[in-house]
C-alpha cells in the first residue's frame, strides 16, 4: 500500500509518445472535475516508464513515477504546451533487458521481456480504479492490452499527425497544422529574397495530414506524403513552374517525413529503433531539396534554381497549444471522466462530424488512418483537391469515414 487513501475511486492518467501542445489542458480537464466530484488523481510520470518502475515498498522513494494531482498543480500546468508528466517511448510487454528496472531485473533477464505483469501489479499497489492514457495508437494499443487484461482503461488520442483511426481530431494536430502555416510565411521572405524553392519538412510517418492541410489552407504550392510516391521530376517542374508565375520569384512544397520518392524507400537519419520499432525518420527534406537543385536547370532554360531547406520538426511541436487545443483537451478529459462515471470501459474519446463520442478502444490496433489518395489529393498537381466542400468534416480530409 503507498498511503494514497481512497475515497470515490483513484484515476492514473499517463501521456506516452511525443509531446504536443494540448496534454496539460487535458490532464488539468480530468484533475479539475476528478476532484471537484470526490476521486483522488494521480499522474504516472513518463508514459509507461513510470508505472514499470515503481517499487512496491511503502519506504521506497517513488517521487519520480507518480504523484497526486492537485487543483493547484494543473492550473499552473494547464496553460503550458508539452506534458509536465513527462513523457517516453516505453513498450512494457517488450522491455529489452537493458531497459529492466534494477529491482526487478533478476525475473527479467530475456533480450526481450514482458513487464504488463509488473504494470498491473504496480497498479493495483496504487489502488488504481481507472486508467487514462493519453497517446497515440503506440500507446493507446498497450492501453488497449491493458484492457483485455482487466484494467478499467478510457483512453485519450493525441498525435501531431493526426492519424490515430476512429477519431477527426487527435489533440496536437491544430498546433502544428497553426504552426506550420506560420513558420511557412516567415521563411517565405528569405525564399523570395534570394528566388528560391523552399523546401520543409514537416510531421508525418504514414499519414500526410500535416502537409495537406498547410497545403490547402494556401502555405504552399504543392506537397508530397507517405501515401503516394512521388516523381521528383514531375514535382520539380511544378515547382519551378510555380516560381516562374510567381511575382516574388519562388515556391514552396512541405514533405513528409514519411514520403517516399517513386522506387524509393522512407529516408532514416539513423538505424535506431523505438520500443514499438519505429526507426527515426529525417533527411527526406534534405534530400528533395537537393534533387530539385540538380533537376531545376531542366525546366528552367538551363539555369540551376537554389533552394532552402528547412527541417520544422520540433518547432511546430514545442510552446503553447492554440485555441483548438486549448477546448478540444479540455472536452477529452471532461468525456473520460464522464465515461469513467457510467462505467464504460475499452473507450477512446472522439470527436467525429463535428460531435464528441468516443468509440472502443480496439480501433487503434484494428485500422489505419491515412489520406484518402483517390479523394484529397491530386496526384498530377501533387496538392489536395479543392472540390465539394458542403458537407465536409471540419478538417475536410482528416476523417477515416
Amino acid at each position: 500500500m503507498t498511503g494514497i487513501k481512497k475515497t470515490k475511486g483513484i484515476i492514473a492518467i499517463l501521456t506516452g509518445g511525443g509531446d504536443v501542445p494540448g496534454l496539460n489542458p487535458a490532464i488539468r480537464a480530468v484533475t479539475i472535475r476528478a476532484n471537484r466530484e470526490g476521486y483522488k488523481v494521480i499522474g504516472l510520470k513518463r508514459g509507461w516508464s513510470g508505472i514499470t518502475e515503481i517499487i512496491r515498498d511503502p519506504k521506497a522513494d517513488n517521487s519520480n513515477n507518480f504523484q497526486v494531482l492537485t487543483d493547484n498543480v494543473v492550473n499552473k500546468a494547464g496553460r503550458t504546451g508539452g506534458t509536465f508528466l513527462h513523457t517516453s517511448r516505453t513498450r512494457p510487454s517488450h522491455m529489452p533487458k537493458s531497459d529492466v528496472p534494477a529491482h526487478l531485473k533478476d525475473d527479467y533477464n530475456s533480450a526481450y521481456n514482458d513487464l504488463t505483469p509488473e504494470v498491473i501489479k504496480n497498479l493495483e499497489w496504487l489502488n488504481v480504479d481507472y486508467l487514462i492514457p493519453i497517446g497515440g495508437d503506440d500507446t493507446l494499443s498497450y492501453g488497449a492490452h491493458l484492457y483485455k487484461k482487466g484494467i478499467n482503461v478510457v483512453a485519450v488520442p493525441k498525435t501531431m499527425d493526426n492519424d490515430v483511426p476512429g477519431t477527426d481530431y487527435c489533440i496536437g494536430f491544430s498546433t502544428c497544422i497553426t504552426r506550420t502555416i506560420q513558420l511557412t510565411d516567415t521563411l517565405r521572405t528569405s525564399a523570395g529574397s534570394h528566388e528560391r524553392i523552399l523546401v520543409l519538412e514537416v510531421f508525418g510517418r504514414y499519414a500526410g495530414f500535416t502537409a495537406m492541410l498547410p497545403t490547402m489552407a494556401g502555405a504552399a504550392h504543392r506537397c508530397v506524403i507517405p501515401e503516394w510516391e512521388f516523381d521528383i521530376n514531375l514535382l520539380t517542374k511544378l515547382l519551378v513552374n510555380d516560381r516562374n508565375s510567381n511575382p516574388s520569384k519562388y515556391s514552396v512544397v512541405l514533405v513528409s517525413e514519411g514520403a517516399i520518392f517513386k522506387g524509393g524507400e522512407m529516408v532514416f537519419s539513423d538505424n535506431e529503433k523505438d520500443a514499438y520499432g519505429h526507426a527515426k525518420l529525417g533527411g527526406i527534406g534534405d534530400l528533395v531539396s537537393q534533387k530539385l537543385k540538380d533537376l531545376s536547370g531542366r525546366y528552367n532554360g538551363g539555369k540551376t534554381i537554389n533552394t532552402i531547406s528547412q527541417k520544422l520538426g520540433y518547432m511546430v511541436r514545442g510552446g503553447d497549444p492554440d485555441a483548438i487545443d486549448s477546448i478540444v483537451p479540455m472536452a477529452y478529459g471532461n468525456l473520460a471522466f464522464d465515461l469513467i462515471q457510467k462505467g464504460a470501459y475499452g473507450r477512446m474519446v472522439v470527436l467525429k462530424n463535428g460531435r464528441y463520442d468516443s468509440v472502443p478502444i480496439d480501433v487503434v490496433i484494428s485500422s489505419k488512418k491515412l489520406v484518402n489518395v483517390s479523394e484529397h489529393y491530386n496526384t498530377e498537381k501533387l496538392r489536395p483537391n479543392y472540390n465539394n466542400f458542403e458537407m465536409k468534416p471540419f478538417l475536410l480530409m482528416a476523417s477515416d469515414n
